[in-house]
């Protein structure tokens, strides 16, 4: 199986990463608001190269990031493949599924996605979280894995 042969992401979920990135780049932005007030340098002279990085940061990293995300589920299997930088290709066999979780974060659930967690058998790399599906897409998933093992074990 290529990378080609990947689904990918909802495109919803890049909207996720750059609100997440901007939610974590706020205290930044605090910090040099509180830091010209305190100083009392002219305004803009620290919040103003930092706003344009906080936003260069927010436009480009979180679509870089939802670029190198990929999934496929095969006749008994699940891929994840994620990063550049830190490249991971997981393949999560159903022989080993113990268990599967749909879960949903505050802002996943307004834009009606789910990460789908995929829990195995063993020590190294015990669960497998596939973010950015839409909700029903994690949910069809999790039905046609479990259905998958219910017939294995039959």
């Amino acid at each position: 199986m290529t990378d080609d042969d990947l689904s990918r992401l909802d495109r919803r979920h890049a909207t996720v990463l750059q609100i997440e990135t901007a939610i974590g780049i706020a205290p930044l932005i605090v910090g040099a608001i509180v830091a010209e007030l305190v100083l009392g340098w002219p305004t803009g002279i620290v919040i103003g190269p930092i706003a344009v990085v906080a936003l260069a940061l927010i436009l480009s990293l979180p679509m870089r990031r939802y670029r190198r995300k990929g999934y496929a589920t095969t006749g008994d299997r699940l891929r994840y493949v994620q990063g550049w930088i830190r490249h991971s290709d997981t393949v999560v066999p159903f022989g080993r599924v113990q268990h599967i979780d749909v879960k949903q974060g505050l802002i996943e659930r307004w834009f009606g996605l789910a990460t789908l967690v995929v829990h195995t058998a063993g020590m190294h790399n015990a669960s497998v979280a596939v973010p950015g599906l839409s909700r029903q897409t994690a949910v069809d998933i999790r039905e046609a894995i479990s259905a998958r093992i219910r017939r294995e074990t039959m």
